[in-house]
């Protein structure tokens, strides 16, 4: 019996180390596409921000959606990451194209797809953004000059229901301050406008 190529063992070891995260969280689930999976559609539930087409007004989203595609270099090549959802922040354009920072041009292949999860959801609650080297000018100026939001908009981690003691890791469970509430104004679901 073959074994497998060390894509494909990377691709399930990705598929595995995700599976776990969304067990740890309740924050992400997502969707695959291949047999071991190279496609993804990965779901955060939490709050973000987008603004509503055709308006200067910035309004809280609780669910945003971004695609992870594993090219045929992958793990060698950065995944294609592009948002699906409306979104602002200062790091994704306007057609939703993704910029990690350093990762983005220096693609470290040892980072897994569950650290690739943590960092985009550290941009959509704005524990992670650059102001100084943005892909949208329009959300960079509006994050550095305003005064309605304190970030970040969530205080979640990722794993929260590790962080929270639901779920053991490890084998103990770890308890950690856990602050559920985001800080951001009231918005429905639905993301209507708040300012």
């Amino acid at each position: 019996m073959s074994r497998p190529s060390p894509r494909l063992r990377r691709l399930r070891t990705d598929h595995q180390a995700l599976l776990k995260l969304k067990s740890e969280s309740s924050i992400v689930d997502f969707n695959v596409h291949g047999d071991p999976p190279d496609r993804y559609l990965i779901k955060f539930h939490g709050h973000g921000l987008y603004r509503p087409e055709g308006t200067s007004r910035v309004a809280v989203a609780a669910e945003h959606h971004v695609s992870i595609t594993l090219g045929a270099s992958y793990p060698r090549l950065m995944p294609e990451l592009q948002w699906r959802s409306p979104v602002f922040h200062p790091n994704i354009s306007g057609s939703g194209v993704v910029c990690l920072g350093g990762y983005g041009t220096y693609w470290v292949p040892s980072l897994n797809l569950d650290e690739l999860c943590e960092m985009l959801w550290d941009m959509i609650r704005y524990a992670n953004f650059d102001v100084n080297s943005p892909y949208n000018r329009d959300a960079a100026n509006w994050a550095r000059l305003q005064n309605d939001f304190r970030f970040p908009l969530d205080n979640r981690p990722i794993r929260d229901r590790v962080a929270s003691g639901q779920v053991k890791a490890d084998g103990a469970a770890r308890k950690a301050n856990h602050t559920p509430a985001p800080q951001a104004p009231a918005a429905d679901a639905g993301g209507n406008d708040i300012m």
